[in-house]
């Protein structure tokens, strides 16, 4: 059984449709990248996953309906997001961002700062003082510390300097490897989603337009859906 599975869901912005039907599955351990043009439906499939904001069709976690629930139940089942924009809790410090969302597993703070070590150097600061990479590390442990089965990484790497978006992509590729953790990843970059990613679905206005393994990507394909 698929850890995470959307099946025809739909969507709306008050009167305003956003999904018409999209189809995904991701297995345990599985990392998807959910891929398309800016606009397409990637960020509300997301929010609709995470229950912020409401859905109709197949929406079922660990063989549980999520329709109903709140977005902090859906947490709680263990669905951590890293949202677009990264928002942490910008007059708190470092250590206060990552202990605020912990909850018992393998992910701790000593684990996270020694994924990412400028957080354990610079864990008595304020976010709101640091540099746009370092929050977005943040935004990232702090999910890690939720120990969640599913992580969703919402363009994780947007407008980051070069060298700071390597240091997160090689993080993500350690994730997966040392962890086994299922990951749905949205981002613009399609070199290194390739190097992580093991299926990828592609939304255009609104629907799944097409799915399969990432070696089974054309360019044909990514042309007509993908690029600009």
């Amino acid at each position: 059984m698929s850890l995470l599975t959307v099946e025809s869901l739909t969507a709306s912005y008050g009167p305003v449709p956003a999904l018409f039907g999209v189809g995904l599955k991701l297995d345990a351990g599985e990392v998807c990248a959910l891929m398309g043009r800016n606009g397409m439906g990637k960020t509300t499939t997301v929010k609709a996953i995470c229950r912020m904001i409401a859905s109709s069709g197949g929406l079922r976690f660990a063989g549980r309906d999520l329709h109903g629930l709140p977005s902090h139940a859906v947490a709680r089942l263990g669905v951590g997001l890293v949202p677009e924009g990264r928002r942490c809790f910008r007059d708190l410090t470092v250590e206060e961002n990552l202990i605020a969302a912990a909850r018992s597993g393998q992910w701790d703070f000593g684990r996270v700062t020694e994924l990412f070590p400028r957080l354990g150097e610079r864990r008595n600061q304020r976010a709101a003082s640091l540099s746009g990479g370092e929050q977005q590390m943040l935004a990232i442990g702090r999910a890690l510390m939720t120990n969640p089965r599913l992580l969703i990484l919402d363009e994780a790497t947007e407008g980051l300097a070069p060298i700071v978006r390597q240091e997160i992509w090689a993080a993500i590729d350690r994730i997966k490897n040392e962890t086994g953790m299922a990951i749905l990843l949205i981002d613009k970059s399609l070199r290194e989603l390739a190097s992580v990613a093991d299926r990828a679905v592609i939304v255009a206005r609104g629907e799944t337009v097409w799915s399969g393994a990432m070696d089974a990507l054309t360019p044909d394909i990514t042309e007509r859906y993908v690029g600009v």
